[in-house]
């Protein structure tokens, strides 16, 4: 028996936000994604995600009322960067 990774799939729940956005934007995401070869929403997505890591943005947050489901964000994207971290280290 050989040890074969078999792919999973991707689990993201995915929704139409609604917002609008210049024409120069959209060109910029457009050619990033196609110099990542990722698409423009998973170029969107992973940028936008960035914002987890703005500690001013952690701050306020754990300062706001009802901010449940916002700190699970925080906390869940934490857990990610350490897991990333630590794949990363044992390479």
């Amino acid at each position: 028996m050989s040890n074969i990774e078999f792919i999973k799939p991707k689990t993201l729940v995915k929704v139409n936000p609604g917002w609008e956005i210049s024409e120069n934007t959209k060109a910029i995401v457009k050619y990033y994604a196609e110099y990542t070869d990722y698409t423009e929403s998973e170029v969107i997505d992973k940028f936008l995600n960035n914002l987890l890591k703005d500690q001013e943005f952690i701050n306020w947050a754990s300062k706001k009322r009802n901010n449940k489901r916002l700190n699970a964000l925080i906390n869940a994207n934490s857990e990610r960067d350490t897991l990333t971290y630590k794949d990363k280290s044992v390479e």
